[in-house]
């Protein structure tokens, strides 16, 4: 496969998971301020590292500037409206490697959001447009699971799109679980229900809680159920095995290692064999931070390793 090829598929899979992550932490934040009255729009900035540029263009810093900061504003690359179109801009150009149905759905999705994009700010929906978002991004990994062939393009699709799901968990619960916690220290913060719903609802995991514990929500099972739990499809874990078993796979496609094996291996095991109370014991963040870390650099070794950046 040409490494153009794998580079778009990449990407696409990686502005594809922006879009439906950012659309599911944006819809949380706005139930949230419904029910509690409550909602930080710079927290909900410093999960994307945004906070200057979305203070320096809304110095209010209110939910309303915040929706159509992350939405609709064209300067931002990381609003809705501009990964979808880059994912759109991916999947155009690898017509060859999609499914009518996957490219059909992505392409719906993109005049969807851009008919929003046209019309005045004041007559859009930003509620009805992330739900939008969230079921049509939901729709088109159903195409690409039901649809596509399994060879190196679904790899390299799903490699953008794990990373990329793996990177959101770790940055939503780095910056909300230190909202409510800033000493790291789950005895000492808020104990309050919607506040830690709201972090749930981020990774669609408010009844796998219920499921799973059986208990009210408490700070370190929330941590664990993000991180540490496999069967979770958005935990950290969950991602870094679907990340390592793509990699396996183009090995065994092209039949050689490299760099990028190796630290797929290794961080699926860092995850996999850690247990919540060492994670605790050495302070969340730090993990969170060197997570985030480990995957940047994975990142960078696919990059050299295949895409050829």
């Amino acid at each position: 496969m040409l490494s153009s090829t794998a580079k778009n598929l990449y990407w696409m899979g990686r502005y594809l998971h922006r879009a439906k992550n950012s659309a599911r932490v944006l819809e949380s934040t706005q139930r949230m301020a419904l029910q509690s009255g409550t909602a930080e729009a710079g927290v909900v900035a410093d999960v994307y590292a945004l906070r200057t540029e979305f203070l320096a263009r809304h110095p209010q810093g209110s939910l309303a500037d915040l929706l159509d900061f992350m939405t609709l504003d064209d300067s931002n690359p990381s609003s809705l409206v501009n990964t979808v179109r880059a994912a759109r801009n991916n999947a155009r150009a690898e017509r060859n490697n999609l499914t009518v149905d996957v490219w059909e759905s992505l392409n719906a999705l993109w005049l969807d959001v851009a008919a929003q994009a046209r019309l005045p700010r004041a007559m859009v929906d930003r509620g009805a447009l992330l739900e939008m978002v969230k079921k049509q991004t939901t729709m088109i990994a159903g195409a690409t699971q039901s649809t596509l062939l399994r060879d190196e393009a679904y790899c390299f699709l799903q490699l953008g799109s794990y990373l990329e799901r793996a990177d959101n968990t770790t940055r939503v619960l780095d910056v909300k679980f230190h909202r409510l916690c800033p000493d790291g220290d789950p005895r000492h913060g808020s104990t309050d229900y919607y506040e830690w719903s709201e972090i749930l609802a981020c990774v669609g995991a408010v009844r796998t809680y219920r499921r799973i514990y059986h208990s009210r929500i408490e700070p370190v099972r929330v941590a664990e159920l993000m991180v540490l739990r496999r069967d979770l499809p958005r935990s950290v874990h969950h991602c870094l095995w679907q990340v390592d078993l793509s990699m396996r796979e183009l090995a065994e496609t092209y039949g050689t290692r490299g760099e990028a094996d190796r630290q797929a291996g290794a961080l699926h095991a860092h995850v996999r064999y850690a247990r919540i109370e060492d994670v605790f014991a050495t302070g969340l963040r730090p993990y969170l931070e060197d997570l985030g870390s480990r995957m940047g650099q994975l990142s960078e070794d696919i990059s050299r390793q295949f895409l050829f950046d």
